[in-house]
């Protein structure tokens, strides 16, 4: 495959997975549950994201910026509501 083709294939996650973990997002946000959502796998997906990041080397491209530097930040904000959640539960 030429450079062109792998650049705009880099571009499939950088979309992608951003956009899915937003719509995780948008789901808590809405239903005001986070009823079925584990945070321990959301925080695994953010440390997985943030070592394929490192593991990566490709540190300045955009593609790899928001593919795994921007869900593994929206994985910590889910992980976050989940928390927040949590202990409002338990008040």
């Amino acid at each position: 495959m030429n450079n062109m083709s792998t650049d705009y294939i880099g571009w499939l996650p950088a979309v992608i997975l951003p956009l899915a973990t937003v719509f995780q997002l948008i789901k808590i946000i809405k239903s005001k549950s986070a009823e079925g959502v584990s945070a321990v796998s959301w925080f695994l997906f953010c440390i997985a994201n943030t070592g394929l990041y490192i593991y990566t080397q490709k540190y300045l491209e955009l593609q790899a910026i928001l593919s795994m530097l921007l869900t593994a930040f929206l994985n910590l904000v889910i992980v976050t509501l989940l928390i927040l959640k949590k202990s409002k539960r338990s008040q």
